[in-house]
């Protein structure tokens, strides 16, 4: 690893307060850019994400998707994880830390729509930044975009069924304007684009130059997301202190929970390093864009569960960091286990 990404974690911590300052001190132009969306799905932050991710999906050769199959234990354990645990796990989670251990410092009113919230971030997984982590931890670039598609098909049936089961509801108002778009921002169109500038590049021959020339524009749209992130909701941040830290507590016990229970579980099936490291990632990471915008169809903006989501957009990146780092520092552990198992 270069010096830029080695500190990494201390660029992240930096445009987090970069962002929350910006969107104190400047909340009329984080106003407008937060404006700039469709379907509740912000452009700028897509924008960037395309930046993000696009490097990583120069990797990909569709011809090789084929070999996927051989990773069927990676699969079927990010599956089990994704939807099996851990709706059902935040679920739990919520009524503890909120429902009970947390309640005395929490509005008295706002506690059931709050442990809604955390459920609905945990009821979809996350699509576009699970490429930049898998990239970090140098998992197969195939196996996690399979795993995306096959996640984004099932979310368009099991999320509203689960959300219903655990929110108590007969019926669940999906915003499928949301996740559609979402599915053809964050993959649809950013896939084609990278297939096409591989193509290209491949006939020219400087897909290793072009691969190089994008990696440091991708960690730097990374910590661009971040300003934008927190200075969208910088006042929140700074008005409701205790609340937001409260509800960040499940969210980040949540994440460590389910990746370490994917990765175990990989290693146990005798899974390769390079599909447990982005099984255990995917397995953790939430779909904030959807979760935001179903909060805020069901409950309204400025209620407890529309917060809760939020709370999981801003813990998103540092948290998903610091696995990627555990992920990577155990890669010796996992491997040298793996052989002996």
């Amino acid at each position: 690893m270069g010096f830029f990404e080695r500190w990494l974690t201390l660029w992240v911590l930096l445009c987090m307060v970069a962002g929350i300052g910006a969107g104190h001190f400047w909340p009329q132009g984080f106003a407008a850019l937060g404006g700039i969306e469709l379907a509740k799905v912000n452009l700028p932050v897509a924008l960037l994400v395309w930046l993000m991710i696009v490097p990583m999906l120069l990797k990909i050769d569709f011809g090789a998707l084929r070999g996927v199959a051989r990773h069927w234990r990676g699969i079927g354990v990010t599956l089990f994880v994704n939807w099996a645990v851990k709706p059902f796990s935040m679920a739990l989670l919520g009524a503890l830390f909120i429902g009970h251990w947390f309640a005395a410092w929490l509005p008295a009113e706002q506690l059931h729509s709050y442990i809604a919230g955390l459920i609905l971030l945990a009821a979809a997984p996350c699509t576009a930044m699970v490429f930049v982590w898998s990239n970090l931890c140098e998992g197969e670039p195939h196996f996690t975009l399979s795993q995306v598609a096959l996640n984004d098909a099932i979310m368009v049936v099991a999320f509203a069924p689960i959300v219903g089961l655990l929110l108590g509801f007969s019926a669940i108002s999906v915003p499928w304007a949301t996740l559609a778009l979402s599915v053809l921002i964050y993959i649809v169109v950013p896939t084609a684009l990278a297939q096409a500038l591989r193509h290209l590049a491949l006939r020219g021959g400087w897909l290793a130059a072009l691969q190089r020339r994008l990696q440091p524009v991708s960690l730097f749209a990374l910590l661009a997301t971040l300003v934008l992130l927190f200075g969208f909701q910088g006042e929140r941040l700074l008005a409701q202190p205790l609340v937001i830290g409260l509800l960040a507590v499940p969210i980040i016990v949540q994440v460590y929970f389910n990746a370490g229970l994917a990765y175990w579980l990989n290693r146990l099936s005798g899974e390769d390093y390079c599909v447990a490291g982005p099984s255990a990632l995917i397995g953790a990471s939430n779909f904030f864009e959807l979760a935001v915008a179903a909060a805020i169809s069901l409950f309204g903006l400025n209620s407890g569960a529309a917060l809760a989501t939020v709370v999981g957009v801003l813990v998103e990146v540092p948290v998903m960091l610091s696995v990627v780092a555990i992920v990577r520092r155990s890669r010796r552990w996992y491997e040298r286990r793996a052989v002996g198992a």
